[in-house]
């Protein structure tokens, strides 16, 4: 029992060695190549990452210049659309014309003009409604004169001489009545200063 010989000394060797890396791989190499996986993993996923951002980065730009139209937009939709006081007046407005066409005219609007015995009469009969004054009834006049068709005597005497909404017949002409009308405005402003 004493010495081995040289074959089984290499065999013993070979087994030791095979039993200390098989130790070797189990402990220390496998785990190793586990979070070698797991940090490539994770690299790809930061790479795709970074390449989506710059991605993103690179049409921050045009980004920028949408938010910008859209700001635009936004603007010109403000200052052209109503205040929610406004629309509640508005709304106040249009119950109380429909009120009054209802009770005056049997809920018939054509009743306004059709029942009118001439132009004077007319206006009267719109300057009485709620919510028209002069101004929108000369233009409700023309409306009904030259794009509808009421011809009652005496109705070029009291349709107005200036451009009016009755005068629009395109999108060009409706850019010219409301340049206009702006300036009509602005001159009547100057005059009360």
């Amino acid at each position: 029992m004493g010495r081995m010989s040289l074959g089984t000394q290499v065999v013993v060797f070979a087994l030791l060695g095979v039993l200390l890396y098989g130790v070797y791989w189990w402990f220390f190499h496998s785990p190793m190549q586990q979070q070698i996986q797991d940090k490539t993993a994770t690299k790809r996923n930061l790479q795709a990452e970074v390449d989506n951002a710059k991605t993103t980065a690179a049409r921050l730009p045009e980004f920028r210049r949408e938010v910008e139209r859209k700001e635009a937009t936004l603007q010109a939709l403000s200052r052209i659309l109503p205040s929610q006081k406004e629309v509640d007046d508005l709304l106040r407005k249009v119950q109380q014309l429909a009120a009054a066409i209802a009770t005056d005219y049997g809920n018939d609007a054509g009743r306004i003009w059709s029942e009118a015995r001439d132009g004077a009469d007319l206006q009267r009969r719109l300057l009485a409604l709620p919510g028209i004054g002069e101004m929108k009834a000369k233009s409700l006049l023309a409306i009904l004169g030259k794009r509808l068709g009421v011809a009652l005597p005496g109705m070029a005497d009291v349709m107005p001489k200036h451009p009016t909404l009755g005068d629009v017949d395109s999108a060009e002409a409706l850019a010219r009545y409301q340049a206009g009308k702006r300036a009509m405005k602005a001159e009547m402003r100057a005059a009360k200063d």
